[in-house]
């Protein structure tokens, strides 16, 4: 056995322990940056192990560190912890007991990966140089954590962090495969608030008032030719406007028409490009119908970046784990978003997709990430559990 296949097999033995934690948090799904009953599992899954541990000040987060006690790099693995805000319509035997609640986009795996990866790595402590920080970080889902985790000093707990490495599942990618890309990997993602402002009055008399529904139609409409000509086709943009509220009844023209909506970019230019463009365009066609229209922008995630080099990098080290056939370089970015940006603006490192499509099911056609009826391959975690522990020896192998 090479030392890859070996890790690959020993990360095997440890499925069962995996599953296990992984469908405990399934069925126990929890929100946003307090997750106390998921910290709790996690800090059982980490005892033993000997780790340096410490709890989030701000966040229910859990920092783990695995220090060889040798000169070497510092190695950040990441996995998030919260769930989404919706329902579960799975059938699984253990599926969400919180209603309202449930791991669609697959953190609950991601957990049980990363805590795998720290036993795994426990074990293989005497090849290892350097440290590895295991992050486990709530509030992915739009609550900033990594934010959050690096303001409270994760980067530079264990001496400056030299590599960060992530896993995100995906159902839509066959089980066990890993595709990732150097540059831009996924969007920006920030929410667009428009209040149109008019006057109110009967349904009968328009013309005495100022409608803002037909306004805020046009509006909708304005910002899809924005983005077809002002944007360049090869540095994309989305805005969606999934929102649009006015009135009461069918008799009254309201005061106000709102709009809500996304805003998706692949690079810092474009965001700001789209930004500019939404505040030029609101006002214009607000002010052309003598009414007024105000424009919020909520920031959210940032661009997700890998370094090109670490990407190139990490390809090689699955493909020694996995096989060249398993590993596949992306052709272009996912307008979805991450917060895992946070941290690769301040290192180096790299966001992979694991595979973990259902047996029998075409990966085309299964249930995607945020879908209620999102169900993964529990086997394809043996790949993430090994691939964590490969990047963090691979990289202490190497010279600073």
């Amino acid at each position: 056995m090479n030392p890859d296949t070996t890790l690959l097999a020993e990360a095997q033995s440890l499925l069962p322990a995996a599953i296990r934690l992984r469908r405990d948090i399934h069925a126990h799904p929890e929100l946003g940056l307090e997750l106390p009953r998921t910290q709790g599992a996690v800090l059982s899954a980490l005892e033993g192990l000997g780790l340096s541990i410490t709890s989030g000040r701000a966040l229910s987060s859990v920092v783990a560190v695995l220090d060889s006690g040798r000169p070497g790099p510092t190695v950040l693995l990441r996995g998030d912890m919260d769930a989404l805000p919706m329902p579960e319509d799975t059938g699984l035997d253990f599926a969400s007991t919180n209603a309202g609640a449930t791991h669609a986009c697959g953190h609950d795996s991601h957990v049980a990966m990363l805590a795998g990866a720290a036993s795994l790595l426990r074990a293989h402590v005497d090849e290892l140089k350097g440290r590895v920080v295991f992050m486990f970080q709530p509030g992915e889902e739009g609550e900033h954590g990594a934010r959050f985790m690096i303001d409270e000093g994760i980067l530079d707990i264990a001496g400056r962090v030299d590599l960060a490495f992530a896993i995100h599942q995906s159902p839509n990618i066959p089980s066990g495969m890993i595709a990732t890309k150097g540059g831009t990997l996924l969007a920006s993602a920030d929410e667009i608030f428009i209040d149109v402002v008019g006057r109110g009055g009967h349904a009968s008399m328009p013309y005495l008032t100022l409608d803002p529904i037909p306004v805020a139609c046009e509006i909708v409409l304005a910002i899809q030719s924005m983005i077809t000509r002002k944007v360049d086709v090869f540095d994309p943009a989305v805005v969606t406007i999934a929102h649009v509220t006015a009135g009461t009844t069918s008799n009254v023209i309201p005061e106000v028409a709102s709009i809500h909506g996304t805003v998706r970019a692949i690079s810092a230019q474009t965001r700001q490009l789209v930004h500019d463009e939404l505040a030029r365009l609101v006002g214009g066609i607000a002010a052309a119908h003598a009414m007024t229209a105000e424009l919020r922008i909520e920031l959210g995630f940032p661009v997700t970046v890998n370094d090109a080099a670490t990407a190139d990098w990490t390809r090689a080290v699955s493909s020694r784990l996995l096989g060249e056939d398993k590993v596949v370089e992306m052709a272009s970015p996912v307008m979805g978003a991450e917060d895992f940006s946070y941290v690769l603006e301040n290192v180096p490192g790299t966001m992979v997709f694991l595979g973990t499509c259902p047996d029998g099911t075409p990966f085309t056609s299964a249930a995607p990430n945020h879908s209620n009826r999102m169900i993964l391959d529990e086997s394809a975690m043996a790949t993430g559990i090994a691939l964590h522990a490969a990047i963090a020896l691979a990289r202490s192998a190497e010279p600073a």
